[in-house]
């Protein structure tokens, strides 16, 4: 898998992930949750931050079904699915991911018959790795 390119503003979404914890970036000043992480708050312009831990909980806002051709590292895991998760405490954020059966368990893992927008999914982070990328489950299995 391709690992995230971490700049200074978002280092810290990757040291939370590393814990299990899915964090998103608030404005210090206006309160304002924003992601992808950034500098200056695009609503009051301060460029004080903080990282709020979310419940990591939220739906399924969109979904595609990944098939080949892909980036060769991948096609091998194809098809699987790539999911958009809109967060629970702020739906204007959200975030990229897979949908697994479980922590550890591979791409492909949900049927993909299950998917469905609207769908309610829980983070999770795979126990093993050098970057733990942020996944997801369905609420109700």
């Amino acid at each position: 898998m391709l690992t995230p390119v971490v700049d200074d503003d978002g280092a810290p979404f990757w040291e939370y992930a590393a814990r299990g914890e899915l964090r998103v970036q608030a404005c210090a000043g206006c309160g304002e949750l924003r992601f992808p992480p950034r500098p200056c708050c695009p609503h009051c312009h301060s460029f004080d931050s903080e990282w709020r831990q979310t419940s990591g909980r939220g739906r399924v806002w969109s979904y595609v079904i990944a098939h080949p051709p892909l980036l060769p590292d991948y096609a091998a895991l194809a098809p699987y699915d790539v999911i958009v998760v809109e967060l629970a405490e702020a739906p204007r954020i959200r975030l990229v991911g897979n949908l697994v059966s479980g922590p550890d368990a591979p791409l492909g893992s949900v049927p993909r018959e299950r998917i469905r927008i609207g769908a309610r999914v829980q983070v999770v982070f795979p126990t093993a790795g050098d970057v733990r990328l942020p996944r997801w489950t369905l609420e109700r299995p």
